[in-house]
This record gives structure tokens, sequence and C-alpha cells, in this order.
């Protein structure tokens, strides 16, 4: 039971060394190997032998980008409904298996590192309120969500951010020589750091040289990274049982599953980083000014931008 479990979860998985052109992940992308399964055989089985649900965790959904030349608002979309729909089939499919089914805390990262890439707290808050809302309305009820708040106590976000730093964040300058020694880690500062860069070039636009942009949006990554890693940890602290699965690529025999919410040729992007696409024949992930040249439209759903339509696709082929 426990490898068709793995199978489905590295079924869609995000997988940094794919992602790179690595064929030598892609029996592991297919059919986990002996290595991959060992990695989460024990925490799989705590849940089966007691007949138990078994639990996922996922620091996910934080809030949308603040670079509009991405994204089409602050509030969650079709992207985020069709990713949270995407973590509830999974439990479904989990409980072909499993009689007890499964359930996914979706850790919310918004509070947690919104002041170092430009999102307010209320804008979170908001994001995340609206989240709980799709959630409900949807009748998902295998997905929860978790913040810092649930972690700590509180909605002081700034005294809540200096406890966590305090006591869980790493020192940016170990973070820094394991960028430099780790290919991982610096997989993931790669990726991190481009989005850093990207949105800095949307928000402050032609004002500051793209050199100091660059920069500036290397050291952000790094503090992007260091509260990341502390909320992993606090995550990891209060559900020490449960299965990591992660939004980023992560290597085949990572002890977190990286998993792929939508389609999207590009492996690092996420529904707060894009929008939907709807060409007629299948959903894909984008980013905003990718719909844009190909003049697709956009679509409204309750009074605020949803998705974007390009049917001309299906009409050729």
């Amino acid at each position: 039971m426990s490898e068709k479990i793995v199978q489905l979860l590295y079924r869609s998985q995000r997988n940094w060394l794919a992602s790179a052109g690595k064929t030598d992940a892609e029996e592991c992308v297919s059919a986990p190997c002996p290595a991959c399964l060992e990695e989460h055989r024990a925490k799989l089985h705590y849940f089966i032998h007691r007949a138990q649900p078994i639990h996922l965790v996922l620091p996910a959904f934080p809030a949308k980008s603040p670079n509009r030349t991405k994204v089409l608002g602050d509030l969650p979309d079709l992207g985020e409904y069709v990713g949270l729909s995407a973590l509830q089939s999974l439990c479904d499919y989990i409980g072909h298996f499993h009689r007890s089914g499964a359930r996914i805390t979706i850790c919310s990262d918004g509070h947690v590192f919104g002041d170092v890439v430009g999102v307010a707290d209320d804008v979170v808050t908001g994001y995340r309120a609206s989240l709980a809302r799709m959630i409900a309305g949807a009748r998902w009820p295998s997905l929860e969500l978790y913040g810092l708040d649930d972690a700590f106590g509180g909605t002081d976000y700034p005294r809540l951010r200096g406890v966590l730093e305090l006591e869980y964040a790493p020192p940016v300058a170990d973070l820094k020589k394991s960028v430099r020694t780790d290919i991982g880690t610096r997989t993931l500062f790669n990726g991190i750091h481009r989005f850093m860069f990207e949105d800095a070039v949307g928000v402050k636009g032609d004002t500051v040289s793209r050199t100091a942009l660059r920069n500036e949006s290397k050291e952000l990554a790094y503090r992007t990274i260091s509260r990341s890693n502390a909320w992993s940890r606090v995550v990891a602290e209060r559900f020490p049982r449960a299965i990591r699965l992660s939004i980023h690529p992560q290597s085949p025999h990572s002890g977190k599953i990286g998993v792929r919410l939508l389609r999207t040729e590009d492996a690092w992007l996420t529904p707060w980083h894009g929008v939907v696409l709807d060409d007629g024949t299948k959903l894909s992930l984008v980013k905003k000014w990718d719909a844009e040249k190909i003049h697709a439209s956009v679509v409204w759903r309750n009074g605020r931008p949803s998705h974007f339509v390009d049917p001309r696709p299906a009409l050729t082929s």
C-alpha cells in the first residue's frame, strides 16, 4: 500500500533534476525507487497501521506576487482554485488505497516573509481569508489552513516574525555558504532569486537600474529562504509525523516531495506567481505577460478577474 501511495505522490512531482534536464531523475518520477520510498515509509506506516488519515503538510499559498505584470490581482483566482482542487484530488486518490484517506495542512506562509517580498500583512490576511472561503465553498473536506498566527498565537505579525527569526532561522551567512557548496540549495536560491528579480522589475520599473535590482533581489532571496527554512522548522516541530510536501522542485531522494499543482512549462511557477490560461483543450499556468502577448482575453468571475482564455489552438487543431 505504501508503495502505491508514494507513486501517487511522485506522479506529478516537481523535480529539480528533471527541470534542469537531468534524465537520471526520470525513473524516480515515474516509478519511485527503494531509496525514494525509504524516506517516507516510516511516516506512512504510522498512519496506515493505525487506520488514520495520512497527514501531509505543504508550506504554500502565501499571497499573490506584488508584480502585476505576472498576476491578475491580490486575491486568489482560478489558479488557486485549480491548485487546491488538485490537492483535494490527491487525498481522494490516496483514499482509494487507504480507507481512512488523507488530509493536507496547507501551512500558508505569507505572513512569514511578506515584509521581505513586499506584500503588506493586511493583503496577506485578505488572501488567506479568501482561500478559506474558497475551501469552505467548494467543500473540500481534506484541506485545512495553518499560519504564523496559529503557530505562535496573536496577529502582531512583526513580533511573530521576530520570534521566528530569533528561535528558528539559520544564519544568512550559513545559507550563503550552502548556496556555494550544495547544488540543491543553489538551485533553490536561483529559482527564488529569479522570482524576486522579476517582482522587483515589475514593481519598480525603470526607477532603479536592473543591476541594482538584481543585487537587491539577491539579498532579499537569501532572507526569503532563511525565513522559509525557519518556517519549515516550525512546521516540522508542530507536525513531526506528517509527510512533507513542497511547492518547490526537490531532488528525487529528498525528505520532501515537490508537488505540481497545475500544468506549466516552468517547473518553478505557482498560482501566486502566474495566471491560468485556458486554450480550449487544457488549463496551463503562465505569467500574465505571456497571456497578454498572445492577446488572450481576461475572464471575470464574481466581480474580479479569474483567468485568461484563448480558444484558437483548439479551433485550429
